[in-house]
């Protein structure tokens, strides 16, 4: 008897790992190629001066075109605003799973230089709150004068 509940917990623990890591290639998978950062909204209304990944405002970066590289968790964003500072911004990430229940995870954002260098080793949590095949959304919540204040900046895959 004790075998076999031994035998099902470690059957359990197997197959909930699988799922986890299936799930997490799946995401990778979907996230891979060419996406336009086509909108950033905020849950209060106002005027925010907010500077996005110590780099631009928002702005700025409606519009950037990000390119994602899973198999090496690197990428680049490309600001193209012309009243902007342009160019392309390279970055490594990484994506890890926050609840299996929701399927939710932490995408961690590093900017680095062209060859793959922490330019500050800082880097940016945000929640990946929704990925579908043509559509992204990453959250990030801070907290302003003791209220959560959330950003939310959805993406477009290009079909290309």
């Amino acid at each position: 008897m004790k075998k076999n509940i031994l035998l099902v917990v470690i059957l359990i623990s197997i197959l909930g790992c699988g799922t986890t890591s299936n799930t997490l290639k799946t995401s990778k998978k979907i996230i891979k190629g060419n996406w336009e950062l086509q909108e950033i909204t905020y849950s209060d209304y106002g005027n925010f001066k907010i500077t996005f990944f110590n780099d631009v405002s928002k702005d700025c970066l409606v519009g950037s075109q990000w390119s994602f590289i899973p198999n090496n968790n690197s990428g680049i964003y490309n600001i193209l605003n012309e009243s902007c500072p342009k160019g392309e911004r390279n970055f490594i990430f990484s994506i890890q799973e926050v609840d299996p229940e929701t399927g939710l995870y932490d995408f961690l954002l590093k900017p680095t230089d062209d060859k793959k260098k922490s330019i500050d080793n800082k880097g940016f949590r945000l929640l990946l709150a929704q990925l579908s095949d043509k559509s992204m959304q990453w959250q990030q919540s801070t907290s302003i004068d003791g209220k959560t204040f959330k950003i939310k900046m959805n993406f477009i895959k290009n079909m290309e």
